[in-house]
């Protein structure tokens, strides 16, 4: 089982030109195939003038379902390589869909390869990557008096600070590595003077810096 995976950051874009043939890449975050056809459809309605409408994406964290369209491309040309860059990229849960309006130049099958393959190379630039991790969850509370204090220190720590609320108690929850269990209690026992106390919620994916 994997404990690692990337997805690009955020729903975004970006547009190459080619010898006056445009190529509108799209990106998003998706956890399923339905989502991820939604958004292809997406596409299409918000561009129904393009002559092409190009897919690729992986889900999974172990990135087991992958899918791709040349739509109406030559064979190969078009749906391959973006797979091939999200594959490259080691992204899942992101699909990426190019609209392509032709500019009247034949670009070969090698020009369209490299064309599309560069539109979600340089999209996936522009939004970002996150991490994702599988970390066992903790959630500490401690009274306000020295809640300040631990929140700072967390967020300068190599812990994952996953979420924050406040009720009778300041709440931190707190994401960690399988061999961080021990020194983080450690940690946390010397900051607070033992005054925080720690419960384990089970594992879960965190995203990194969330």
């Amino acid at each position: 089982m994997t404990d690692r995976y990337l997805s690009v950051a955020r729903e975004g874009g970006h547009e190459v030109e080619i010898k006056r043939s445009r190529f509108l890449c799209a990106l998003a975050p998706v956890t399923s195939e339905d989502a991820a056809r939604e958004f292809i459809a997406g596409r299409r309605r918000a561009d129904p003038g393009a002559r092409h409408h190009c897919h690729a994406f992986v889900l999974g964290p172990d990135g087991r379902t992958q899918r791709s369209s040349d739509d109406g491309e030559p064979a190969g040309t078009a749906g391959t390589p973006m797979l091939e860059v999200l594959r490259r990229r080691e992204l899942t849960d992101t699909v990426a869909v190019v609209t392509r309006y032709f500019g009247g130049v034949l670009l070969g099958a090698g020009g369209l390869i490299r064309a599309y393959g560069q539109a979600v190379a340089q999209a996936i630039d522009v939004v970002g990557v996150l991490e994702h991790r599988r970390l066992k969850v903790f959630e500490v509370a401690v009274g306000y008096d020295r809640a300040g204090r631990l929140e700072n220190d967390l967020r300068a720590s190599r812990y994952v600070l996953r979420a924050t609320r406040f009720d009778e108690l300041a709440r931190f929850e707190i994401g960690l590595a399988s061999d961080e269990d021990t020194a983080f209690h450690g940690w946390l026992a010397d900051l607070t003077n033992g005054e925080a106390t720690a419960t384990e919620l089970g594992e879960h994916w965190v995203t990194a810096g969330s």
